[in-house]
C-alpha cells in the first residue's frame, strides 16, 4: 500500500512531506504478520511542484495579460491606420489648397501688376491734372475780372483772386458752397436767372447786367455781371462762368469799364 505526500510537521516553520510504502513481509514464525515501511522524502519535489504550479499560474496570467495587450495593440493599430488614411486625405486636400493658393497668388500678382500700372498712370494723370489746375489758377489769378464758376447745381467750382479782393471771401471758403448761400454784398438771386438761362441752353445776354452791390470795404459799387456757358465734351453746358466787373460811374452818367478790366 502507498500513502502519498503525507505531511509531518517537524517544527512550526518546517513541514516534511513523505511518500510511505507499506510492504508485508513473509513470516517464518507464528509471531504475527510483519510489515516493512519505506519513507521517501518528497519535500523538495512537493516544493518544486508548488513552485511549478505557481509559475504555471503566473504564466497563464501573463499570457492573459499579453493577449489583452495584443488586442489593445490591434485596436490601436486599426486606429492608427484610420488616422493615417485621414492624414493622407488631409494631405491631398492641403495639396489641392496649396495649388489653389498658388493659382490665386499668381492671379493676385497679375492684378497687382495691373494695379501698379494703373497707379502709375493715375499718378501721371494726377500730375497732369495738378499742372492743369496750377495753370488754370494762374490764368484766373491774372485776370482783373472776378471769375466764378458753378456747376449745374449752382455749386461753386472755381473762385479767383479778383473775386476774393472784391467780396472779401477766400477761395477755400467759397468753393463747394451754393451760389445763393454766398455771404457777399451782391444779391445773388438776381444772378440766378442768368445762370439758369445759360444752363438751359439759352444764348447769354449780349449786354452785361448791372447790379448795385457792397464791396468788401463796405462801399456801394456797381457791378457788371455777364454769364457764359461752360461747355462740356457733348456740347452741353456742364456749368456756367460768371464774370463780375467793378463799373466806375462817370460824371456824364455813362459807365466805363475799369482800366485794364477784361471784356
Amino acid at each position: 500500500m502507498w500513502q502519498h505526500e503525507a505531511e509531518y510537521p517537524r517544527s512550526t516553520s518546517e513541514t516534511l512531506v513523505f511518500d510511505i510504502q507499506i510492504v508485508p513481509l513473509e513470516a517464518h514464525s507464528d509471531d504475527g504478520v510483519s510489515i516493512a515501511l519505506f519513507f521517501t522524502d518528497v519535500t523538495r519535489y512537493r516544493r518544486m511542484t508548488v513552485e511549478l504550479q505557481s509559475a504555471h499560474r503566473q504564466v497563464e496570467t501573463a499570457y492573459e495579460e499579453l493577449q489583452s495587450t495584443v488586442e489593445e495593440l490591434e485596436t490601436t493599430n486599426e486606429e492608427l491606420q484610420s488616422t493615417v488614411e485621414e492624414l493622407e486625405t488631409t494631405n491631398e486636400e492641403l495639396q489641392s489648397t496649396v495649388e489653389e493658393l498658388e493659382t490665386t497668388n499668381e492671379e493676385l500678382q497679375s492684378t497687382n501688376d495691373e494695379l501698379q500700372s494703373m497707379n502709375d498712370e493715375m499718378r501721371e494723370r494726377t500730375g497732369q491734372l495738378d499742372h492743369a489746375n496750377d495753370f488754370l489758377e494762374s490764368v484766373l489769378g491774372s485776370l482783373r475780372t472776378a471769375v466764378i464758376v458753378v456747376d449745374t447745381e449752382l455749386i461753386m467750382q472755381a473762385w479767383n483772386g479778383r473775386a476774393d479782393d472784391l467780396w472779401g471771401v477766400r477761395s477755400d471758403e467759397a468753393v463747394g458752397q451754393h451760389l445763393l448761400n454766398l455771404d457777399i454784398g451782391l444779391a445773388t438771386d438776381r444772378v440766378r436767372p442768368l445762370v439758369r438761362d445759360v444752363l438751359q441752353g439759352t444764348a447769354p445776354r449780349e449786354d452785361p447786367l448791372r447790379l448795385e452791390a457792397i464791396n468788401r470795404r463796405g462801399r456801394p459799387v456797381q457791378i457788371s455781371v455777364a454769364v457764359s456757358p461752360l461747355t462740356g465734351r457733348e456740347s452741353r453746358p456742364d456749368g456756367a462762368i460768371i464774370l463780375m466787373d467793378h463799373v466806375d460811374v462817370a460824371t456824364s452818367g455813362e459807365a466805363a469799364p475799369e482800366p485794364g478790366a477784361a471784356t
